[in-house]
């Protein structure tokens, strides 16, 4: 009897794809396991929260925590405060560290390389050494509690940069020689030829950039003293006290702080996939 040979199309049954399955699974859980503990906690009474030992479930579940987020600090107003820091940092930000990075990756001028590796030096200095001298900075210029006092320290980022000029050092010159021959200047060439090419990348460090505001804590916290000017980490932040911790509200309020990433996550995924892939470009 003769034995029909597998169709090419058909992928023959192999052990280790199962085993590769099973461990992708269990990382998969393994993520997952801090996110759903946090969703599940929020819908817990305190008492449920803080027994020990910790306990994933729970008798029953409500919405209390949810209602005294609400009843005690103006969510809505830090979301909207946190929307328009974030917001406008990043996009501000993402301009101008592509101009920077395409200065540094395509003009020749005197200095370029010192004066990169300056930038990249600025990567390595914690932001505990300079929060002194930037509050100081914004309490002269009479910017404390406002937006522009929160935007214009983080207009650009070394990171940013970095990432701009690794992009734009790999896209071939062919192109902006083609522009000078049509008779473009650097400002048309980088507005009209080279911006569009890198909107992957913009978009990938836009998403860094946004999830690093919208996140922040110290950085709002210091340079805003006001109820009016919080963001929603540091207005969370007042839930924890110096003797009494609220852990109900504060794991209500951060589920609802992350709910705008995720959507915007599930979104733009393959973008912040390829800025990881970004960062790891050759110089």
């Amino acid at each position: 009897m003769m034995v029909q040979p597998m169709p090419r199309h058909v992928k023959p049954f192999k052990l280790k794809h199962v085993g590769s399955t099973l461990v992708l699974m269990a990382l998969l859980a393994l993520v997952l396991y801090p996110f759903l503990w946090m969703v599940i906690s929020s819908l817990k009474a305190e008492p449920d929260i803080v027994t020990y030992p910790p306990q994933f479930f729970a008798p029953g579940y409500t919405l209390v925590q949810y209602q005294r987020v609400f009843s005690a600090i103006p969510l809505w107003m830090y979301l909207r405060n946190t929307a328009i820091f974030a917001f406008g940092t990043t996009l501000f930000s993402v301009l101008f560290d592509s101009m920077a990075g395409y200065a540094f990756a395509r003009i020749r001028f005197k200095g370029r390389k010192a004066l990169f590796n300056l930038v990249l030096i600025t990567m390595m200095i914690p932001f505990q050494i300079t929060m002194i001298p930037l509050f100081i900075q914004i309490f002269k210029m009479g910017l404390l509690n406002t937006f522009a006092g929160l935007i214009l320290p983080r207009m650009t980022s070394a990171f940013g940069i970095f990432m701009m000029r690794s992009y734009f050092v790999s896209l071939p010159r062919d192109l902006e020689e083609a522009a000078r021959i049509d008779g473009l200047n650097e400002i048309g060439i980088f507005f009209r030829i080279m911006l569009p090419l890198c909107k992957a990348a913009m978009l990938a460090l836009g998403i860094f950039l946004l999830m690093g505001n919208w996140n922040d804590l110290i950085y709002p916290l210091m340079l805003t003293t006001t109820t009016e000017m919080r963001t929603l980490p540091s207005g969370l932040a007042m839930f924890v006290g110096e003797r009494v911790t609220q852990y109900g509200p504060s794991i209500a309020g951060s589920v609802i702080s992350l709910l705008p990433l995720l959507i915007l996550y599930f979104f733009a995924q393959r973008y912040f996939i390829a800025g990881i892939a970004m960062t790891g470009m050759k110089d």
